[in-house]
Parts: structure tokens; C-alpha cells; sequence
């Protein structure tokens, strides 16, 4: 109890000094016109790092005590029953993609070959996944100005190899989770929501992520929130969980978490395939798994992100709708195509993104952006087939294209997004208004 009490104070010392450190070297600093505004940053203060400070005087370094209060703490934000902390965001869509591949789903595993509908434009870790696993994607163009799958197309996508919707929210815009939820229940097919870049944002009066069989979140430090590295697999299925937390760990089929045994007291009593009457249950596995565990010391951060999340949500929402207002007012739709909420939504902006119109050249604004210390983003793959990563693809049967990519084009040609980050301020976003007017007048 004595050394107990002494750690204690001992480290009520250090967090003082983590905490005068915070203040003197990471506090507020002052944004002066035409000093760099980059699309995100990561956004902290004194309460990371002491946390991150608390898991490393633990030195448990793995998964432990964190993990477990972030997993819960994600869990109850979403409104989802499981949450399985994984090392990024990629890791969380392979995860997602290969639990509905276990033999212990019977007839609704998704098999080699199975096909897979998804949209082309987008980051490529939606669709990388799908490539890696044998499956077969099926892409559809997508709408402008809502950069999300046109659902017109779905009907015309099904074969009965069909199996899986694996979509993101695009920039935190929410697709027709409406339509959409209701197709896969029509067709039974599995939903996979890629919420990566959508966290906080609502479909309905609900989170996303919280609609689809399964689905996923990155907090690499660009995202809405941060862990560095890191990512989640989430569900409400208690099966989908099981599998998840099996793949994640090594193919294991033992749940006891690191560092425990034998919660179930039966660790020496169960038969397993053609393995001895006993064998250590730990020792068991169930799936050729990987290692996709991300560390404690992350989810301390993490921990102290989530509790920022709604914060973080509002600024987002405040700083996209004034960028809006900005640009009509300056009357920038004559040269910008700009973006539009899903009906029923409330987004949780990851960018303001702008598709120039006829005859403006998108290459000359976005350098003149940049050139001006403005950072701005394509939306990201453009066209994934395209990519020099589909070289290889690109005669083969390997893939389909459901009708044309004809939007998914312009969009790669035409589109950029600029930020709307918390750490982005008012005096920024003038500074955004102001280029954009000086470069569409070049």
C-alpha cells in the first residue's frame, strides 16, 4: 500500500512536469497570414501525453488496461456493441473483409471468386483488401456532388457471385445507407462500411458505422481522431466479433486477452481437430490469422481523443459550412461545383471538396494553392483503375465495370479538397477564400 501510494505521487510529479512541457512546447501558436495551412493536423493537449506518459510508466506496451477502456469508450460513442482496436485503418478493412471469409459462417461465408461492390474512386484500402483476398470487385460510378455510389447502378451490378457492399463515406459524407441496407437485406449480402474518414457523422439521427454488418475507422493523425497509427473493426454481431478478435490474434481461438489464462476454466479439457484430448487451449487456432493488435500506449491516446470526438465533430461542421458560405457569397460556384450533404445526414466533414467547372484547369488552382502554402488533396486514388497498382489487372477478368466510370473520370481529373480540420481557424479558412479568389482570376 506504502509503494503504491508513492508511485502514485511520484507520478503526479511527472504528469505536473508533462503538463509544463505541453504548455510551453505544444500550446496554442499563433497563426500569422500566409504561414503554411496544412488540410489536418493532429490535435492535442497536456491530457495525451500525460496518458501516453501513464501507459508507458506501466510498460505493459501491448494490449492491456487502455485498449480495453478505448475499445469500450469507441463502442459506446458509436452506439456498437464490439470494438476490436487494430494497428491502422488498412488493417482494419482486411480484417473487416476476411472475417466474412471464416469457414464458421457456413453458408454465408464469402468465397474466393465471390464478388464484391464497391466504387473506384476512393483510397485504394477499400479496394486493396478485396485484390488481396481473391475476390472479385465490381465498381460503379459515383454521383457529383456527393461523391458517393450512385445507386441507380446497384440492380445492374448483381450476379449470383455476388456477396459483399464494401463502400466508404466519402470525406464523411454518408451514402444512401437507406437504400442501401435495405438492398444487401433484399439480396443478402454482407455491408461493410468503410467509416474511416466519416467518424461522427449521422445517418438518420444514427452513427455511421452502426448500419452495416461490420465496419471500420482510421486514426492515423490526418483522421478525426488520432492514435498515430491505428484503426477499428466494429459490429454488433457477437459472431463477426469472435472472428474478428481470432483474426486479429494470431488465428487463435482462446479469448483470454494478453497476459491472462483460463478465464473460461478450461483451458486443459476441450478436443480441437486432430490436436490431443486437453491441448493447451491457448495454443489453438481456429484461423490462419495475422498479427493486427495495435499497442497500449496508443489507445491512451486514443482514450483521451475520444473524448474530444464531439468537439472535433462541431469545429469540422463550423469551418466546412463557412468555407461554404464564403464561397457563395464570393460568388466561387460559378467556377466550382460545390459539395452536397446526403439527404438525412449530418456529416462529419474530413474535407471541403470542389470540382472545377468547364474551362477552369484544376491543375492551375491546386498548384497556385499550394504555391501560396495551402495544402490541398485529390480524392485520393481518383480512379483506382487507372493506378499503376492495376497494371497488372487491366486486361484481365479480374474485375468489372458496371456501365461506365464517366463521373469517377471527371473526378480525377477535375476535383480537389482543401481542409476543415480543428486545427484549421477562421483567419485560415480567409486565407483559403482569398487564394481561391485570386486563382480562379489568374
Amino acid at each position: 500500500m506504502k509503494e503504491t501510494k508513492t508511485m502514485n505521487k511520484d507520478k503526479e510529479k511527472i504528469f505536473e512536469l508533462v503538463k509544463d512541457y505541453y504548455n510551453k512546447y505544444h500550446g496554442n501558436k499563433e497563426y500569422k497570414k500566409g504561414d503554411y495551412v496544412a488540410y489536418a493536423s493532429r490535435v492535442f493537449d497536456e491530457n495525451e501525453m500525460i496518458n501516453l506518459i501513464d501507459a508507458s510508466l506501466d510498460f505493459w506496451l501491448t494490449n492491456s488496461d487502455y485498449t480495453t477502456k478505448f475499445e469500450e469508450a469507441l463502442g459506446k460513442n458509436l452506439g456498437v456493441k464490439y470494438v476490436s482496436f487494430v494497428n491502422s485503418g488498412s488493417s482494419a478493412n482486411l480484417l473487416a473483409l476476411a472475417t466474412l471469409m471464416s469457414y464458421q459462417l457456413e453458408d454465408r461465408r464469402v468465397n474466393e471468386g465471390d464478388e464484391v461492390i464497391t466504387v473506384a474512386c476512393g483510397f485504394p484500402t477499400t479496394i486493396a483488401p478485396i485484390i488481396q483476398l481473391g475476390l472479385v470487385p465490381v465498381f460503379i460510378d459515383i454521383t457529383v456532388p456527393e461523391y458517393n455510389i450512385d445507386i441507380s447502378k446497384l440492380e445492374d451490378a448483381l450476379t449470383d457471385k455476388t456477396k459483399v457492399v464494401f463502400l466508404a463515406h466519402t470525406l464523411g459524407n454518408p451514402f444512401d445507407l437507406k437504400y442501401i441496407k435495405e438492398f444487401c437485406d433484399k439480396h443478402n449480402l454482407w455491408l461493410i462500411e468503410d467509416n474511416c474518414d466519416a467518424l461522427g457523422s449521422k445517418y438518420d439521427d444514427k452513427y455511421t458505422g452502426s448500419f452495416g454488418d461490420i465496419a471500420t475507422s482510421s486514426f492515423y493523425p490526418a483522421h478525426h481522431i488520432t492514435t498515430g497509427e491505428g484503426g477499428a473493426v466494429y459490429t454488433n454481431n457477437a459472431l463477426l466479433h469472435k472472428i474478428v478478435r481470432s483474426l486479429r490474434d494470431w488465428g487463435r481461438d482462446c479469448i483470454c486477452p494478453s497476459g491472462k489464462d483460463n478465464l473460461c476454466q478450461k483451458r486443459f479439457e476441450g478436443d480441437y481437430g486432430l490436436l490431443p484430448h486437453g491441448y493447451d487451449h491457448k495454443y489453438v487456432y481456429s484461423h490462419f490469422g495475422y498479427n493486427l493488435k495495435a499497442t497500449d500506449l496508443q489507445a491512451a491516446i486514443g482514450l483521451a481523443q475520444i473524448e474530444k470526438i464531439n468537439d472535433f465533430v462541431e469545429k469540422r461542421i463550423s469551418n466546412f459550412n463557412y468555407l461554404n458560405d464564403k464561397l457563395i457569397e464570393n460568388k466561387l460556384d460559378k467556377y466550382f461545383i460545390l459539395p452536397k450533404k446526403t439527404n438525412n445526414s449530418i456529416p462529419s466533414w474530413f474535407g471541403y471538396i470542389l470540382t472545377v467547372k468547364e474551362g477552369i484547369d484544376c491543375l492551375t488552382i491546386t498548384n497556385y494553392l499550394n504555391s501560396n502554402n495551402i495544402q490541398t488533396r485529390k480524392l485520393f486514388a481518383g480512379n483506382i483503375i487507372k493506378q499503376p497498382c492495376f497494371d497488372e489487372f487491366r486486361e484481365s477478368d479480374n474485375y468489372r465495370i458496371v456501365a461506365n466510370l464517366d463521373n469517377t473520370d471527371y473526378v480525377m481529373e477535375n476535383t480537389f479538397w482543401l481542409g476543415v480540420a480543428p486545427s484549421i481557424n477562421k483567419e485560415m479558412l480567409d486565407y483559403i477564400i482569398e487564394k481561391l479568389i485570386e486563382a480562379v482570376n489568374l
